[in-house]
């Protein structure tokens, strides 16, 4: 998809939290990734965490977040599998105005390229939350660089043509 390079690019505020039961912020290969894939392409990285696969943290975490007007859009990276641990999407389903369905779609649709079948094991999801996007990517390395590399890169660029999630922000919270 074609970047309209005579565009000036528009960097956004992003947060990006890690929710895992196993790894440390020292250990967040995962979040490493996605923190230098959003430097490298010049959007800000305002706050970086990690939690414990707790709902209520989760939960309390995005809408601190989601209540600072400095922050554009929120990624997540973990807890979008199956188990009991694995609740991601359930805290997203809280904090919720809309959902983004074809982000999922689109994120195994990816994913089927290089895992195959089992994709169908991560519930990666997308919502809008009070004017804030917030993304869920599965927790492993590869799940992150198909997120980003194939959906998130483009669509967090507001040269991006014919549309983008940039351009849409203004408009979020109209009624």
């Amino acid at each position: 998809m074609p970047i309209d390079e005579s565009r000036p690019f528009k960097a956004i505020n992003i947060a990006l939290l890690t929710v895992s039961d196993t790894r440390s912020i020292k250990e967040d290969t995962s979040g490493d990734i996605l923190a230098d894939r959003i430097a490298t392409k010049g959007h800000i990285l305002l706050y970086r965490h990690l939690i414990r696969d707790e709902k209520s943290k989760i939960v309390a975490q995005l809408h601190q977040w989601i209540d600072d007007l400095s922050v554009d859009a929120i990624i997540t990276t973990g807890g979008t599998g199956l188990t009991g641990r694995d609740i991601t999407p359930e805290a997203l389903d809280t904090v919720k105005d809309k959902d983004i369905p074809g982000f999922g779609e689109l994120f195994r649709w990816l994913s089927y390229d290089k895992i195959g079948t089992s994709t169908v094991q991560s519930r990666a999801c997308a919502v809008v939350s009070r004017g804030t996007y917030i993304f869920a990517l599965p927790g492993s390395n590869g799940a992150v660089k198909d997120g980003w590399d194939g959906i998130l890169d483009t669509q967090l660029d507001n040269r991006h043509r014919p549309c983008n999630f940039v351009e849409l922000m203004p408009r979020l919270l109209e009624k």
